[in-house]
């Protein structure tokens, strides 16, 4: 399947996945999960019809491993980054000693005042790589990064999450547990 194909239906899936179910007419069961054959209805219904095939390889294909299948394969979800209501139903974990966040450097001022904030999403994401930190920052302008003590805040309370695609999520970070670099 040609890559601008896989693109449509990845920022397709993104969108009513994580912010829109009811749009389509679908709805997140516990966890963020949708049954496969309600959604590849509801995108046909909603005249953006996806076969099993290309839903599959969005699935395995996807850069940023946004989605996943459950053990038997007829339910899907989007990892994280939801800005509508569901529990994903994430298990505490013990994070790595740093983390990072990438962002634009617009928005560096607010953050090295206010921390940093889950706004609209469940979850502040957080990288485990500088590289991946910089692409996320990328796509708002000139990246900046972050590096988030998050030992430190896990000791002081602050619960840590990881999605099943390695992203960590925690539901904020106040700013003396960041530095930018």
């Amino acid at each position: 399947m040609e890559n601008s194909r896989l693109l449509k239906i990845s920022k397709y899936l993104s969108k009513y996945l994580r912010h829109q179910p009811h749009r389509i007419g679908i709805q997140l069961a516990p966890g963020g999960w949708v049954c496969v054959d309600e959604l590849l209805a509801a995108c046909e219904k909603n005249q953006f019809p996806i076969s099993r095939e290309e839903l599959n390889e969005v699935v395995a294909q996807n850069d940023k491993k946004r989605f996943s299948f459950d053990s038997t394969g007829t339910l899907i979800r989007a990892n994280q980054g939801h800005s509508v209501e569901v529990d994903l139903q994430l298990t505490p974990a013990v994070p790595p000693d740093i983390l990072y966040h990438g962002t634009g450097h617009k928005a560096v001022e607010s953050i090295l005042q206010t921390g940093l904030n889950k706004m609209s999403r469940h979850h502040v994401h957080l990288s485990k790589d500088i590289a991946t930190a910089k692409t996320v920052g990328a796509r708002h302008g000139k990246p900046v990064v972050f590096v988030i003590d998050a030992a430190t805040m896990h000791k002081a309370g602050y619960e840590f999450y990881c999605s099943d695609n390695g992203v960590w999520l925690v539901e904020c970070v106040p700013p003396e547990y960041l530095q930018e670099i």
